[in-house]
């Protein structure tokens, strides 16, 4: 009986680091022999994985060379790619934020909307969906492709704006460039071929991965909490939690004490812990999480 495999693409570029580090999290280490291998290996004999770009990875997955891949929204709009969805897996390079393609124009350039760009010239690499954005506004520009250094061609004069992805907006401020539209958001998503998704065993596959890797993200955010707290403290301790659910509450062996275990949102830890010492908990252990599974 032939093996079964998956074949799952992974984006190579500035989606890399922080997907490795995900599956990594959700319990799948991935390697690469070399920075020049395309062929990563995976602790999972039942998947066998390749290394694309982002850009081209909806298209790879729709036509079939791939059953299933990992890729921004973005480039899935820009392809028109007819796939399925299978989550939403909200990271990014840099953060777990959505990122934003934006209309950019340079700071005294004295273009305010989109409407002021009629006649001119825009570079992108993201070029249907921009040619789309301006369509659907009436308005006619010239939409030229770029390889890379886009932000640089409107200070040097090349072109009039720039449609660009940003995640903080450092890099636009830096060049001097301000947003005047949002033409679309993009979160990293799990996509699969239609005819793969149908088969039960390539789905439940599927399935399991994203299950791993939400829980994976869901946990990027959060800490565990463990302390000890005296009877007569208890509902004071308690009432200070904000828990995802109520907290597990144990007794210890010594009367009159007991264990609380909880997690909670990694930003409030430097404010809680002293309330909680304060209310009369004990032993207050933090720690990190994997996943959270909902």
């Amino acid at each position: 009986m032939k093996d079964k495999v998956l074949k799952l693409g992974l984006p190579k570029g500035s989606l890399q680091e922080s997907t490795f580090k995900m599956l990594k999290k959700a319990g799948f280490n991935v390697n690469l022999s070399s920075s020049r291998s395309y062929f990563p290996s995976v602790d999972d004999s039942e998947i066998q994985a390749t290394l694309l770009r982002a850009q081209e990875m909806s298209r790879y997955v729709q036509d079939g060379a791939l059953d299933c891949g990992i890729t921004g929204n973005d480039w899935i709009l820009e392809n028109k790619s007819d796939i399925v969805r299978v989550t939403d897996l909200t990271y990014a390079k840099q953060s777990l934020s959505k990122v934003r393609w934006v209309l950019a124009v340079p700071q005294d350039s004295g273009l305010k909307n989109v409407k002021d760009l009629n006649g001119k010239r825009v570079a992108t690499e993201l070029v249907n969906v921009t040619k789309d954005y301006f369509q659907k506004n009436k308005v006619k520009v010239e939409v030229e492709f770029s390889w890379g250094a886009t932000e640089v061609k409107v200070s040097g004069g090349l072109v009039d704006a720039i449609v660009e992805l940003t995640e903080t907006g450092s890099s636009l401020r830096a060049n001097k460039l301000v947003e005047i539209a949002t033409l679309c958001e993009s979160t990293t998503q799990f996509i699969a071929n239609k005819d793969a998704y149908k088969d039960s065993w390539k789905k439940a596959k599927m399935e399991q991965i994203a299950l791993l890797l939400r829980g994976a993200i869901a946990a990027e955010d959060k800490v565990g909490l463990k302390m000890n707290v005296k009877k007569e403290n208890l509902k004071k301790v308690i009432a200070k939690l904000p828990a995802l659910k109520n907290p597990t509450i144990s007794g210890l062996s010594d009367d009159g004490w007991f264990a609380i275990e909880t997690i909670i949102d990694e930003k409030i830890v430097r404010v809680l812990i002293p309330e909680l010492k304060a209310a009369g908990a004990c032993g207050i252990i933090e720690y990190p999480l994997n996943k959270v599974i909902y």
